[in-house]
């Protein structure tokens, strides 16, 4: 074949390629068919905004609506009548919050249809502000403040039960079934804790895949900013007896970071029995959650109870790719609490398990001082061991699981934690009257499976280990009938009050293994 030859049929075959490339864009724009919007689609919007410098979200709320105070916010109610997705019948819907106190930036929420998107557009009519005084909200352009989603959780019939609500900075919170909103967890947590001040990045547009008919779950994608990190998110809610959150993220860094926070959850807790109030109070307990809990790499379980301290504390539990770790809520009776308004025994625990590599690092548990229960003030998160600069990436992935059942986490050859019960030390006289030797006393029930299994004279002794400033008194394990566990009375005394205590107790066997019967209790006796 000669060179003109071979020239002519490129030609015509550059020809018949294109025109068959034309045909195929031609038929996709007439179908409609459209590339489907995934999370690539936020990583990107994340990605480009942080090459920019931050810029700080502008509000134009009234000084009517930002000086609200919380109870007055409250007042706003939703119109249930435009409730979204309400008159198609679908079994996820959404309602909105108004601006107003200090959530007083607008969020931009967007719905997915079709793999198109369109903006859910603020109107005053979604609202009732007639309480606050309805004309200051009517007369300004606003916008949405967060979202709440809707899910027939306890019953069929009932369309309206509240699952998912997504308010201020990164925060968001979700319950499952029987469940009442309790502690939250955040999309992110930087620099908390530090003298520098804490860094709240913001959720600031929303994109929410509308459900299908029947379908079980809905997709949220959010985008994240902040003076030092740029964020994609992929947040899948997955209602039932238990709701399961799915989250993947990837995190863009515009500088670096001191402290870095993945997963973090926040909750209260006031005070309980291992921390009794000092305040006569009908309740024996108030709180959201009352311990962390966490599973190593190597299995190994820790629980550590929660404490309102007098001083600002931290916690840290240095690991490798930790299996979980989440703030529990361990007491699930009534009676623990008494409380026919908030009823805390239905406030759930959430358990965070990675579904990629974390690496090194540790999980941190900050305790601050309040004095009533409207603060939270329990944070814990993940802080991997690299510190992350300017232009890093970072790909995370977990999931988080809200239930009322944590004790099915737990495998049947690992005994747990019942009770932590505080008192002050002391001796039995002669007299059999007693008398404070100037000790404190920790008493913990061990309860599981393996442990109602062992006979009442089973050989067990406590593995103990204190701090260097405590010091044990004594300790005494005893069979409890009534669990059908072990209990343990363990007494020690402080040497400096300025200092907290650390004391660590498992039980294992008194046959030379040692083998370790139950979960690491690890409380610590606060600074005074």
């Amino acid at each position: 074949m000669t060179a003109p030859t071979i020239n002519k049929f490129i030609n015509l075959l550059t020809k018949k390629i294109l025109k068959t490339v034309s045909i195929t864009l031609c038929l996709l724009i007439i179908s409609g068919q459209t590339q489907a919007f995934s999370l690539q689609n936020v990583v990107d919007k994340a990605k480009a905004l942080s090459e920019k410098g931050y810029s700080e979200p502008q509000s134009d709320l009234p000084d009517a609506l930002k000086k609200l105070s919380f109870m007055d916010y409250q007042k706003i109610n939703f119109n249930h009548d435009k409730t979204y997705w309400k008159q198609e019948k679908l079994p996820f819907r959404l309602e909105f919050y108004h601006q107003g106190m200090y959530f007083d930036k607008p969020v931009k929420i967007n719905e997915i249809i079709n793999d198109k998107v369109k903006e859910i557009r603020y109107s005053s009519d979604y609202f009732d502000t007639s309480a606050i005084g309805q004309a200051e909200a009517k007369a300004s352009q606003l916008g949405f403040a967060g979202f709440k989603v809707q899910f027939p959780i306890n019953n069929p019939q009932k369309m309206d039960d509240e699952i998912f609500s997504a308010l201020g900075a990164s925060y968001f919170r979700a319950i499952g079934k029987n469940q009442t909103y309790g502690l939250s967890a955040r999309g992110l947590a930087i620099d908390t804790g530090l003298m520098t001040g804490e860094e709240f990045p913001h959720f600031t547009e929303f994109w929410i895949e509308k459900p299908k008919l029947k379908q079980k779950q809905l997709v949220i994608y959010a985008l994240l900013d902040s003076p030092s990190v740029t964020g994609a998110y992929k947040i899948t809610l997955q209602p039932n007896v238990d709701m399961v959150v799915d989250v993947e993220a990837k995190i863009f860094f515009r500088k670096k970071v001191e402290k870095l926070g993945i997963a973090p959850l926040t909750s209260m807790f006031l005070f309980g029995k291992n921390q009794p109030s000092d305040i006569t109070n009908y309740r024996p307990e108030l709180h959201d959650s009352n311990g962390l809990s966490i599973l190593t790499a190597d299995d190994k379980w820790i629980w550590r109870p929660l404490n309102n301290p007098e001083k600002l504390s931290f916690s840290l539990f240095t690991m490798d790719n930790p299996k979980g770790f989440g703030l529990i809520q361990r007491d699930k009776s009534f009676d623990n609490y008494q409380d026919l308004d908030d009823h805390y025994e239905k406030r759930p625990s959430a358990w965070i398990e990675p579904e990629n590599n974390w690496g090194k690092g540790h999980v941190e548990l900050i305790e601050i001082p309040t004095a009533d229960e409207t603060n939270d003030n329990i944070v814990s998160f993940w802080v991997p061991e690299k510190q992350y600069q300017a232009g890093d990436e970072l790909a995370v992935k977990y999931k988080i699981t809200y239930t009322l059942n944590e004790q099915n986490r737990y495998p049947n050859g690992v005994a747990r934690v019942k009770e932590t019960l505080y008192s002050l030390g002391d001796e039995k006289q002669v007299n059999l009257v007693r008398k404070l030797d100037g000790s404190y006393s920790y008493v913990i029930d061990f309860v599981g499976k393996n442990l109602a299994k062992l006979p009442a004279n089973q050989s067990i002794k406590p593995a103990i280990n204190i701090s260097e400033n405590g010091e044990l008194v004594s300790s005494r394990l005893v069979y409890n009938p009534v669990y059908k566990g072990w209990r343990l009375i363990l007494q020690f005394k402080v040497k400096s009050a300025n200092k907290p205590t650390e004391i660590y107790v498992s039980l294992v066997t008194d046959d030379g293994k040692n083998q370790q019967l139950t979960e690491t209790w690890n409380a610590q006796y606060p600074a005074q």
